[in-house]
């Protein structure tokens, strides 16, 4: 990955043209990974374990399920072993995720990324 300078007069026509290379080479691959993206889930289980819960790439909740016991938990308890298990999925979909991206685009870090993102969009621009 490339880590410009912010000033515009620090790159390079080589520069540009690796970036250009490196934006192809992504777009390719997200169009491969599409379909597995939309496919990909995370499984979370609550802290006693009564509640599991799915949840898909996007965000969205595919399941939740609850054990027999579970019904026997007062409402508040039952809510709160929800959320743990919907977040503990929301958890392991982001880990698959990024571990697609990893695997599709070696060198690449989510995680960097989006610093490196938030600290161009922090900038104070002359």
């Amino acid at each position: 990955m490339h880590d410009f300078a912010a000033d515009p007069d620090g790159f390079r026509d080589d520069d540009i043209a690796r970036a250009e290379e490196e934006a192809e080479r992504i777009l390719a691959w997200t169009d491969r990974a599409q379909a597995e993206l939309q496919e990909l889930t995370g499984t979370g289980e609550s802290p006693s374990g009564q509640v599991t819960a799915v949840v898909a790439a996007s965000g969205r909740v595919v399941e939740v399920s609850l054990k027999p016991r579970a019904v026997r938990l007062d409402s508040r308890t039952l809510s709160e072993e929800v959320l743990a298990a919907v977040a503990s999925a929301g958890h392991d979909v982001t880990r698959r995720v990024e571990e697609l991206i990893r695997q599709g685009l070696p060198g690449f870090d989510p995680g960097q990324a989006v610093a490196r993102v938030e600290r161009v969009m922090n900038m104070q621009w002359r």
